[in-house]
């Protein structure tokens, strides 16, 4: 059971916003997470990206994802397929698996994105993927 007192509500917009590595025009706001509320099997982050803002292609070893859209369009790839996305639907990228994320349209993409276990933009626990050759 947890203490009395213990931090269960976050509000987005009283945290400080942080550029992800490997990420390009994106703003990244950990939600739920070791350091916010304790969580120690999960990690939930509100992504936005700008138009044409991207993951780079990368792999987390030992970790799930998931990205759910709230707002916008974007294009994911996943072990070398690719699918649009928008509001309401979710992928996920298995673990150790290469996938990229990319705002595509004009508007801004708002994505609620899920770790497990967390991620902490923990630098060892990325694993950069080269883009294939044309």
């Amino acid at each position: 059971m947890a203490a009395a007192g213990f931090r269960f509500v976050v509000r987005a917009n009283t945290l400080e916003a942080y550029q992800p590595g490997n990420h390009a025009g994106t703003r990244n706001r950990r939600l739920i997470g070791p350091e916010t509320v304790g969580a120690q099997k999960l990690e939930v982050v509100l992504g936005e990206l700008e138009p044409g803002g991207e993951a780079h292609r990368h792999a987390h070893p030992g970790i799930e994802q998931v990205c759910f859209v709230l707002e916008g369009q974007a294009r994911v790839e996943c072990a070398g397929r690719e699918e649009e996305i928008g509001p309401g639907d979710a992928c996920f990228f298995p673990p150790d698996t290469p996938h990229r994320f990319t705002a595509i349209g004009d508007r801004p993409v708002k994505v609620l994105v899920i770790y497990a276990p967390p991620y902490g933009e923990d630098a060892r626990r990325v694993r950069l993927v080269a883009e294939a050759a044309s």
